[in-house]
């Protein structure tokens, strides 16, 4: 009898160390994708077209200041001398936007083209770009959520100013997440931008933080800090480097409107309302109802006026 217990014992004990080790394995596997996603970006084909919407839209190659090349698609407004913009997205998206469950990540779907088709259709050009490590652009890691993506805004907006039929006075950037960092980066770097849309711009070191806290528990925090060291390893800067406060205070020449959903877990809305705050020449601060992160990103689907208003559309 004792010796069929401690068969018992010994079955359970290795069932156990079996459920551990392949739980302990999985979450291993999870946590090693995610730091390559955040080091690395997603390079891949864009999964939609202008096409699709039945838009015009010519392919665009761009070369930045470093040498990196960033390809994205130009949808032309039909009238003549008429104020563009830039949408940019966030990570680890590409110019299309971003399909749930593409990268095993918890996420939703979001559309960049249905506001660029409404953009286009109050008769703003509209150019939509993949950046570095994301999309059919180039690699160049590390990815910097806003800092060295900033080089690649500027780009695209010198290559807008010199196009026939838009008018250099009114260009705007749309930009998500990542998006919205390089687009305060951009728009504190030069005077060609001359509106910006943030929709929940977010500092990385505070995302991953919250990120690891949600996913993975007390665990994730510890995890999260580690992550935010490794782009050093690749020539870039720590994460908690990339600061947003100090930098939109330099943002001298673009009207900056910001949009952030009230309950995202993975940014942080009164950081947000501080950087509406310092932004010299703020438009507002416009709070969605919104209890995940992803909800906060379609404000601009449902109100793509939003960006034209500030650009006289």
């Amino acid at each position: 009898m004792l010796d069929g217990l401690r068969r018992t014992v010994r079955g359970v004990l290795f069932a156990a160390g079996l459920a551990a080790g392949i739980w302990l394995g999985a979450l291993l596997g999870r946590v090693t994708y995610e730091t390559r996603l955040m080091l690395l970006g997603a390079r891949r084909r864009v999964h939609r077209t202008p096409a699709d919407l039945d838009l015009a839209a010519s392919d665009v190659v761009l070369r930045g200041e470093d040498g990196v090349t960033v390809r994205g698609w130009f949808i032309a407004a039909t009238a003549d001398h008429a104020p563009a913009v830039l949408i940019v997205h966030g990570w680890p998206w590409h110019r299309g936007g971003n399909r749930a469950g593409e990268l095993t990540l918890p996420d939703a779907d979001v559309d960049l083209l249905a506001p660029a088709a409404a953009l286009q259709r109050r008769g703003l050009h509209v150019l939509l770009i993949d950046l570095r490590n994301h999309g059919t652009s180039d690699a160049a890691p590390p990815v910097t959520f806003g800092l060295r993506e900033s080089r690649d805004v500027l780009a695209a907006v010198g290559w807008l100013a010199q196009q026939p039929g838009v008018d250099a006075q009114r260009i705007g950037v749309l930009g998500y997440s990542m998006g919205a960092n390089a687009a305060l980066y951009a728009a504190a770097a030069g005077e060609q931008i001359h509106a910006v849309v943030a929709v929940q711009p977010v500092e990385p070191a505070v995302f991953l933080q919250r990120y690891g806290r949600e996913q993975y528990g007390a665990v994730g925090v510890v995890l999260a800090h580690i992550a935010g060291m490794l782009p050093r390893m690749l020539g870039g800067p720590a994460l908690g480097q990339i600061r947003l406060l100090p930098l939109v205070r330099q943002i001298r020449h673009a009207r900056v409107r910001y949009i952030q959903g009230d309950r995202d877990p993975w940014g942080d809305h009164r950081a947000v309302v501080e950087l509406e705050r310092a932004t010299p020449h703020a438009a507002g601060l416009i709070t969605v109802a919104a209890g995940d992160r992803y909800a906060g990103y379609q404000y601009p689907t449902h109100h793509p006026e939003v960006i034209g208003e500030l650009l006289g559309r």
